[in-house]
This record gives structure tokens, sequence and C-alpha cells, in this order.
């Protein structure tokens, strides 16, 4: 299923512009967009919704008929908790995590300790654990890390994109993290010389005009083509003001579900 993440709509949510969508605001432009899944990803209202706000926004996702799925940072045993809950509310069956949160890094042994603790309850709920590829740890230790735990419910969420800081090349990234891909961000990335020629900016650019090999991805993650789901979303510089940005923002999001719809 191919569908968006808050990472789609980061300048329309964001309080640079005049009127920031709201959550229920995103799903519902999600559904013009002809999208039947949205990902909730690293959106820190969610954890100061009330119990009413967190029922209405999954009853707007409902009666858009758009599926969840969930994504936060950290694998600290309440945490995971609480956004297992929160899949409950919004009949979520997938959660994104990371294995490092911004202000809790484990090491890797207390990490799958953790990990071990909280599956228990995603399993029984039904729910899978997806932890994202990224540069702070290498895709390797990331791999061996969900072998060690063993279960059904733990892959990875696959984002070659964010591995190229830890000098991991892409391609390697996909294939290694192929078997344990539970689904995948989509975006293209890009480099680009400085102004002086003093070094490059690792960006995001429009899908299909980067460095990308998403079909390579595709034939290495679905080889069958029975279908994984694709969560789209940028990295967008700034683009000087508010309406520029956000014009550029909404062009991407189109440009990447017609490549998307088209590729897979």
């Amino acid at each position: 299923m191919i569908g968006l993440g808050s990472y789609a709509f980061f300048w329309q949510q964001s309080d640079r512009v005049a009127s920031p969508l709201s959550l229920i605001g995103v799903l519902e432009r999600t559904r013009e967009l002809g999208a039947d899944l949205f990902q909730i990803c690293d959106y820190a209202p969610l954890l100061t919704m009330s119990s009413s706000e967190l029922r209405d926004a999954a009853a707007a996702a409902r009666d858009l008929g758009i599926a969840i799925e969930l994504g936060t940072k950290g694998v600290a045993v309440d945490h995971l908790a609480t956004f297992l809950r929160l899949a409950d509310v919004f009949g979520a069956t997938l959660v994104r995590s990371m294995v490092f949160a911004p202000d809790f890094r484990p090491t890797l042994e207390d990490a799958e300790r953790y990990l071990r603790t909280a599956l228990r309850d995603y399993e029984a709920a039904g729910v899978t654990l997806a932890l994202e590829t990224y540069e702070q740890l290498p895709s390797a230790e990331l791999v061996a890390l969900v072998e060690r735990v063993g279960s059904d419910r733990l892959g990875i969420c696959l984002d070659p994109a964010n591995t190229v800081a830890g000098l991991e090349l892409p391609k390697d990234v996909v294939e290694r993290c192929a078997p344990y891909t539970k689904n995948v961000h989509a975006k293209d990335f890009a480099f680009a010389r400085q102004d002086g020629w003093v070094g490059f900016t690792y960006s995001g650019t429009r899908m299909g005009e980067g460095l990308h090999d998403y079909p390579h991805l595709l034939r290495t993650v679905d080889p069958d083509g029975r279908g994984i789901n694709q969560i789209v979303e940028h990295w967008l510089p700034w683009q000087g003001d508010p309406a520029t940005t956000v014009s550029v923002e909404a062009d991407w999001t189109r440009t990447a579900l017609e490549y998307l719809r088209s590729n897979s």
C-alpha cells in the first residue's frame, strides 16, 4: 500500500506557516491525494492529545478510509507500551521506531532486553514493531539485533537515505535489510555543491530525480510483487518563504505518489 507520512507535511504542519494543518487536516489532505495509508510519525502532539482528541482523530481516519501506522523513537519498554496503546486507538498494525531516542541511548544488549520484553505485548496484539535504518546504528548491527530477538513481530523500516551519513551505500543497506523489511520510507536524495565549491549538501529532491535506485529497492524487498507499505516523506529545505515552501512540498508529494504508483 502506498501512503503518506508526517514528513510529507513537515512544513505544512509547522508553526512557520500561517495556518498549520492539524492531524485531521493532514488526514483529509491525504484522502484528497488518493492515498489510503498515513503514518503519524514523530508527531509530538500525539503524546499530549486528550483521549477524546485521539478518538476523534482515529474516527476521522476510519471515516476517510485511511489506515494508520504510528512512528516514534526509542525502545524503552514503557514508551513502546504507550505506542501500543495508541496503536489500539487508531487500529494501527505497525509502529515504527528507532533503537536510540534523542534522550536515551541504550547499549545494544539493553536494547535487546527491552525489545524482548515489549514484544510480548506486541505479539499478543498482532502489532509489528519496525526499527528504522539510520546513521547512528550500522545496518549490519540493526539486522543482527533483529535476528537475535527473533520475533515475527519485529522487523525493519527501510530508509536507505539515512544510512549515507554513516558511509553506507544505499544498495548495500537495501540488500542487507530486505529479508526483515516490514515497510519502507520512500524519498529521493542527492548531493549538491555548496556555494563557493567548498563542500556538498546532502538533501532531498523530487522523487525520481535523485540518486536513489528505487526500482532496485522494490525488486529486492518485494520480488514477488505482493506489496509492501511505502510511506512518502521528504527532506525538503526551507525555500525562503512559507508560500513557496508549502507549494514545493505539495509538488514533491504529488510527484512521489505518481512515481510510486507507476513503479509499484
